[in-house]
């Protein structure tokens, strides 16, 4: 089985510290080039992989601002459906715009829904409804509108994380500086429990940073910036708890089941995909605001750090990820060969 992998061109693959997106196809490229099959990776070209690298953009738009987003967009695209008959399956991570080239090509498409931006989006996801296939990253991100073939939640190398029986006292925000993560919600909840916080990740919207998140800064607060891999390793598995206090129904949270991974437990707001990545008082909290999250903390001694591992272990591995997404290309070259 040949397959290409569309990646985002927004940062690197993998990506050097933000981008979930083409993190998420890095781990299934790697996987499955592990696993003996023949991937072809588009991406940026100073992209790492095992796979053949396939790239006409030089980098990710948002590491170099000179390249104009759409005209890279258009050519990366372009690029593979201009080649996607010599595949056996094409894997798109990139939305919804590389949709609109699949009549160039006889290939089947995957496409795993991210979330929806908007729901000015739906309409390009419809009119394709019926010749791609969609795979939701989870159950709560699915549209009544749409058709899925399958619902298969991300999973992350765990031998990245390392568990930590052990914590200190500090809570850590981990995620974009940004109204929906809940930044000035994190601030509230280790002010009101008097505890350290840490802040880690890019700020993607300044003026929120500057109005709501850096007058509550006091000597309890840190923020480091985006960090890459081995400090997210660290960051992760000391902190006490992680708060994911999300304003919106986030469609996933890979810092949830990485956190996880480290045996850090997580508070989050009750919504989205929430409910099926955290067992509520097992690897820890769900709450409905800042007061519920800030009594949680003191629960913090109840969750088993090693529960939480474990939990990831179960579920959330890349393996487990890789294993659901062959079985889809599989089920989907018997139909067509039907």
């Amino acid at each position: 089985m040949h397959i290409a992998m569309l990646s985002p061109i927004a940062w690197r693959t993998p990506p050097r510290h933000y981008g979930p997106w083409e993190n998420v196809a890095s781990l299934l490229t790697e996987g499955l080039v592990s696993r003996g099959y023949d991937v072809t990776l588009f991406a940026t070209a100073d992209s790492e992989t095992s796979a053949s690298l396939h790239a006409v953009c030089p980098q990710g738009y948002e590491e170099n601002r000179s390249l104009i987003p759409k005209v890279w967009e258009c050519l990366h695209i372009s690029e593979l459906f201009e080649h996607g008959d010599e595949y056996d399956i094409i894997h798109n991570h990139f939305d919804y715009l590389p949709l609109t080239y699949t009549g160039l090509t006889n290939t089947p498409v995957v496409t795993t829904i991210h979330g929806f931006s908007s729901p000015g989006i739906l309409p390009v996801y419809k009119k394709y409804n019926s010749s791609a296939y969609y795979v939701s990253i989870s159950d709560a991100d699915r549209s009544p509108e749409l058709d899925y073939i399958k619902t298969i939640h991300h999973g992350i190398d765990i031998r990245q994380f390392d568990f930590q029986n052990t914590a200190d006292d500090s809570l850590l925000f981990f995620g974009r500086i940004h109204p929906d993560k809940g930044t000035r919600e994190a601030l509230n909840i280790a002010s009101a429990c008097s505890k350290k916080l840490i802040l880690a990740g890019i700020i993607q919207d300044q003026a929120y940073y500057d109005q709501y998140v850096v007058p509550l800064f006091d000597d309890k607060v840190v923020y480091i910036g985006s960090v890459g891999p081995d400090e997210r390793n660290r960051l992760l598995g000391r902190a006490c708890a992680l708060l994911h206090p999300i304003q919106f129904d986030e469609p996933f949270g890979l810092s949830v089941i990485e956190s996880m991974a480290c045996g850090t437990p997580v508070i989050a707001f009750d919504r989205g995909s929430m409910p099926e990545l955290i067992e509520n008082g097992q690897n820890g909290f769900l709450v409905s605001n800042v007061n519920e999250a800030a009594a949680s903390v003191a629960r913090l001694h109840e969750i088993d750090r090693a529960t939480c591992r474990r939990h990831v272990e179960r579920r959330f591995t890349v393996e487990r990820m890789i294993d659901k997404y062959v079985h889809v290309y599989e089920q989907i070259i018997q139909e067509r060969s039907r």
